[in-house]
């Protein structure tokens, strides 16, 4: 039942007021915190953003939730690139060692291979992915949410007296 749930709810919200950015907002926030151990510092601050900036926090949840999943598959790959990046770039030696003596860069626990794959990996899907969800979620509203308003059922819902009402309770709600 979970996975109707989820995508219901998924539907409602690209149905909502929401707009594509704040969609995509809350979804590249949420993959940051999925792809990354949870107990970092960056979290601490990506967990910040979502409730300081007008993104959509159920999207932002459940990004974090579907990246957990790939996350862990993942982890041989992120631990390969957070080495290479901490390892094998010997020129950021002495960079590292500069952040490492800083005590709350320390507590970041950047010298994590895991941390410091994944954490570059996310902001490197950063931009890519925010402009694919947005494109996504308005593409979506031109062409299937358009289509689903023209059909007859629907049509005949929202001429009841209840949705009526309902409409009217939502827009005094919000």
């Amino acid at each position: 039942m979970f996975p109707l749930q989820f995508l219901g709810k998924l539907i409602t919200i690209l149905h909502s007021g929401a707009t594509p950015s704040q969609i995509a907002g809350g979804f590249i926030l949420g993959m940051i915190i999925g792809l990354t151990p949870f107990w970092s510092l960056h979290n601490l601050l990506v967990l910040l953003l979502i409730i300081i900036l007008n993104v959509n926090i159920a999207i932002a949840i459940a990004s974090t939730a579907l990246f957990s999943l790939f996350a862990y598959l993942l982890d041989p790959l992120f631990h390969s690139f957070g080495y290479f990046l901490l390892v094998d770039l010997s020129f950021m030696q002495g960079i590292y060692m500069t952040l490492y003596n800083i005590p709350i860069i320390a507590l970041s626990r950047f010298n994590n291979t895991v941390v410091m794959g994944s954490l570059v990996t996310s902001l490197i899907l950063l931009i890519p992915v925010f402009i694919m969800v947005k494109n996504g979620v308005i593409k979506y509203r031109e062409n299937v949410l358009a289509r689903f308003e023209k059909l007859k059922v629907v049509k005949a819902i929202k001429g009841t007296k209840i949705y009526g009402w309902y409409a009217k309770y939502a827009e005094w709600r919000a």
